[in-house]
């Protein structure tokens, strides 16, 4: 059962990537995330999980790769950041669905000499489980470490090491002060590294959520590129659609103010807001094969009404005027027509008013719209059913995390 739902992941995944229709530009701007998601995805298929050792530099971090191997692999030494570069070794577990499980070690976050640091990142963030090392009670570097992992939607398994060090009471004493530092919202497992502990943890967690820890943190991966791709191109046709919006003011302003007529006004102005919305929706479509393009223009419309109704309303009351001022002109001897100026200008600022409005309810619309998808990387992460909460409670805040930073309203006109 397990195995079927990890190829189903896989092909949603898969088919999710072939529907997204990138430009030349865009191929080559996320050359490096394109290739680390099509790696990741290699891996899905495959079922090759990850597990990364991480801490600062002399905690440990190959010492305790080596425990669970039960022999000497990676490299340790008394010297601090004796490991400059990520290290690999493969893990053979028994009775377990994944295909490889491979184990990597990383030099010190706080070691200066690193050797390739985005590769070094780059490892850290395919891993499928994180294990935090650390060698006593935890600090602020190593706290703020802990948390940026957690808001990257990273799997953190807790390490203390070097437990010798200390005796009964300071060790309880340094473990419960390392749970009062960790968030409260977020059950982190804290295992002590000593005879077989950690081994047995580790065998346990991955034998019964190895497959679906490898779905989460692929999803995620595709997720953070599906944002990466939406946010540039905000970013690129902001100015555009600026411009368009401030052309269709301009046009509709114009036809206002020289327009006596009320029926033309409203025919005029929602002839325009309509051609406005269209070329909004193909400047911030993402082409994402299958969206309802009738859709997106039913909601706008419905929020257009109401804008719609306001610019009758004023509209109407204006007009009326200019027709008093045009039918009294000749018994004024033209004297009336003087207002005409005025009201006419009124008019059309208020119709470049309602046009931004309308421009700016398009482009958030059309946002909106196109994150709607079944096969949204987040849909697919929200879709997962979790038999043990507080093993996947970190997806809940790396969620909640995503929603906060995906406030696209500054990249919009």
């Amino acid at each position: 059962m397990k195995h079927l739902k990890i190829n189903k992941h896989y092909l949603l995944l898969k088919n999710w990537w072939e529907t997204i229709d990138l430009t030349n530009y865009e191929k080559n701007f996320f050359n490096k995330e394109i290739i680390s998601f099509n790696q990741k995805l290699y891996r899905l298929k495959e079922k090759k999980f990850i597990i990364s050792a991480y801490g600062k530099s002399g905690v440990g971090k190959s010492s305790v790769l080596n425990s669970l191997l039960m022999k000497d692999i990676f490299k340790t030494d008394i010297i601090n950041g004796s490991t400059r570069e990520i290290q690999k070794e493969e893990w053979t577990l028994k009775d377990q669905m994944l295909n490889s499980i491979e184990l990597q070690d990383s030099p010190g976050f706080d070691f200066c000499n690193i050797k390739s640091p985005d590769k070094i990142n780059s490892c850290i963030n395919h891993s499928d489980i994180i294990l935090f090392v650390v060698s006593g009670d935890i600090n602020r570097n190593e706290l703020s470490e802990i948390n940026s992992l957690i808001k990257n939607g990273k799997k953190i398994i807790l390490i203390l090491n070097k437990i010798d060090l200390f005796n009964k009471n300071e060790l309880k004493e340094i473990i419960d002060n390392i749970k009062l530092k960790l968030p409260k919202d977020l059950n982190i497992p804290l295992i002590t590294n000593n005879e077989n502990n950690l081994k047995n943890y580790m065998t346990k967690i991955i034998n019964q959520y190895g497959e679906t820890l490898l779905t989460l943190s692929s999803l995620q991966l595709a997720d953070k590129l599906f944002m990466r791709i939406k946010e540039n191109r905000l970013k690129r046709r902001q100015k555009l659609a600026q411009s368009t919006i401030g052309k269709f003011s301009t046009i509709k302003a114009s036809a206002v103010a020289l327009n006596p007529f009320i029926i033309f006004d409203i025919a005029g102005s929602f002839a325009l807001d309509t051609a406005l919305i269209s070329e909004l929706s193909k400047i911030y479509g993402l082409k994402l094969r299958g969206e309802s393009t009738k859709e997106i223009f039913k909601n706008i419309s419905i929020n257009n009404l109401f804008l719609g109704v306001t610019q009758v309303s004023i509209n109407t009351s204006f007009n009326l005027i200019k027709k008093i001022i045009l039918v009294t002109a000749p018994f004024t001897n033209g004297l009336s027509l003087l207002p005409y100026g005025p009201v006419a200008i009124i008019q059309a600022a208020i119709a470049i008013y309602s046009t931004r409005i309308i421009g700016k309810l398009a482009a958030q619309e059309i946002f909106i719209r196109s994150k709607v998808s079944l096969i949204d990387p987040s849909i697919m992460i929200q879709n997962i059913t979790f038999k043990e909460p507080d093993i996947f409670n970190y997806v809940k805040i790396y969620l909640s995390n995503r929603n906060l930073n995906q406030n696209f309203v500054s990249f919009l006109p």
